[in-house]
C-alpha cells in the first residue's frame, strides 16, 4: 500500500505498509543479488519456523505497477544506472518492530546478550544454517516490547541459503555462523541444540516439499526440475548437520568452550584434537 523507507543491505529491500495493516521488509524480484534470493528467503524462513525458531512471519507481497510508478523511491541501484522496482509478487518479511515498535536494535552489548529471552536459539539457528548451506554470516535483530527490559533475538536474512542464486551447497566451517562467540558460550553438548536439531533431522518430507511448493515459480525461473533437485539434496543433508556443526567447533574460533560440562566433564575440556572432550 505504501513505501516507508529504503532498508540497508545488498538486496536493497524497502520497508512497506501492507493492506493487512502490517509493516514488511519487501525484497523485489529484480534485486541486485539474484531473483532466487526471494525463493531462499521464503523457504528457509518457513523451514526455520517449522523447527520452532524465532523468525518473522513471511508473506507473498503484491506490489502494483501503479504504486511503483507513483513512488520515486521504489528503485534499484544497479551501480551505473538505476531501474524501477519490478511489479508483481515480492517477498515480504514482517518487520520486527511492527507499526507501534517498542525497540529494535541490531547490536547489544555483552551484558544484555546474556539476558536475552531466547539465547539457546542461536544453537538452533546454527543447525538450520548448516543444513541449508547458508553462505553468509548469520543475521539477527533484537526486539523488545514497550516497558519490557529483556530483548528477544529474531533471525532474519536467509537470502544466501543454498548459496544464493547458485542453488548448491559449498560447506565451510565459518559460513552461516554469528560473528560473536558469546552466543555459543553456554553450549555444553548436543543437548544444547535441542529441540531444534531433532526437529530438523526428523522434519517430515511433506513439510519441506510444501514449503518449496509455496514459492512462486517466477522466483526461480520456473524450472521445476531444479527446485526438485534442491529439495532432494536438502532432505539428504539432514544426516550431515552434526558433522557440519563439529566442523565449526573444530575451527580456530573455538566457539564451544564449555562442551562437556553438561555430562559431568570439566568445563575447560571443550573440543580436543578433532573430537569432543
Amino acid at each position: 500500500m505504501q513505501q516507508i523507507r529504503r532498508m540497508r543491505g545488498g538486496a536493497q529491500g524497502h520497508l512497506m505498509l501492507g493492506a493487512d495493516g502490517h509493516v514488511y521488509v519487501v525484497k523485489f524480484q529484480n534485486n541486485p543479488q539474484h531473483t532466487r534470493v526471494l525463493a531462499n528467503e521464503l523457504m528457509a524462513s518457513r523451514l526455520a519456523a517449522a523447527a520452532g525458531l524465532t523468525v518473522p512471519e513471511t508473506e507473498l507481497v503484491e506490489v502494483s505497477r501503479w504504486l511503483i510508478e507513483n513512488t520515486p523511491e521504489l528503485e534499484i541501484d544497479m551501480g551505473r544506472m538505476r531501474v524501477r522496482c519490478q511489479p508483481g509478487l515480492q517477498f515480504g518479511s514482517r518487520f520486527a518492530g511492527g507499526t507501534m515498535p517498542g525497540q529494535v536494535v541490531d547490536f547489544l552489548p555483552e551484558e544484555q546478550m546474556a539476558e536475552l529471552k531466547n539465547p539457546g536459539e542461536f544453537a538452533g539457528i546454527l543447525a538450520l544454517d548448516k543444513w541449508t548451506g547458508n553462505a553468509n554470516g548469520r543475521q539477527a535483530v533484537f526486539a523488545r516490547r514497550q516497558r519490557e527490559k529483556r530483548y528477544k533475538a529474531v533471525f532474519i536474512d536467509f537470502g544466501y541459503c543454498f548459496h544464493a542464486g547458485e542453488w548448491r551447497f559449498e560447506d565451510a566451517p565459518l559460513r552461516g555462523v554469528f560473528y560473536r562467540n558469546d552466543v555459543y558460550r553456554e553450549i555444553v553438548g548436543w543437548e544444547s541444540f535441542e529441540p531444534w536439531l531433532t526437529r530438523i533431522e526428523t522434519m517430515a518430507e511433506e513439510t519441506v516439499w510444501e514449503t518449496a511448493n509455496s514459492v512462486p515459480p517466477e522466483w526461480y525461473g520456473g524450472d521445476q526440475a531444479e527446485m526438485e533437485t534442491l529439495v532432494e539434496k536438502l532432505l539428504k543433508r539432514r544426516s550431515r548437520i552434526r558433522e557440519l556443526i563439529e566442523g565449526f567447533g573444530n575451527s580456530d574460533r573455538r566457539p564451544f568452550p564449555k562442551w562437556g560440562a553438561g555430562v559431568g566433564e570439566g568445563v575447560g575440556d571443550g573440543w580436543k584434537g578433532g573430537r569432543w572432550g
